[in-house]
């Protein structure tokens, strides 16, 4: 199974990473091993890495997310765009 890589910029460090559990929830349907990952010079800009087991569903969840993971996403301070990597 190939690792997704998902990159943005959060309203507040802090603030997004208290939603790690809800994150690892969502993207539990497209994917395992839910990562968490802070920029090293102190910015807003966050990684999230997981191993997917749905190339097009993770397509699907990014591009048009269920109300309740858009809610989340705002929730936690997601600022778009998103830049998604897949292994290849």
């Amino acid at each position: 199974m190939p690792r997704m890589v998902i990159t943005h910029e959060v309203v507040d460090i802090e603030r997004w990473l208290t939603g790690k559990a809800e994150r690892a929830a969502a993207l539990g349907s497209v994917g395992t091993d839910v990562t968490d990952h802070v920029a090293l010079d102190g910015s807003n800009r966050i990684a999230v890495s997981a191993t997917v087991h749905d190339v097009d569903a993770v397509r699907a969840l990014i591009d048009s997310p269920p109300p309740e993971v858009a809610a989340q996403m705002e929730a936690h301070g997601v600022l778009p765009p998103l830049t998604v990597y897949i292994e290849k």
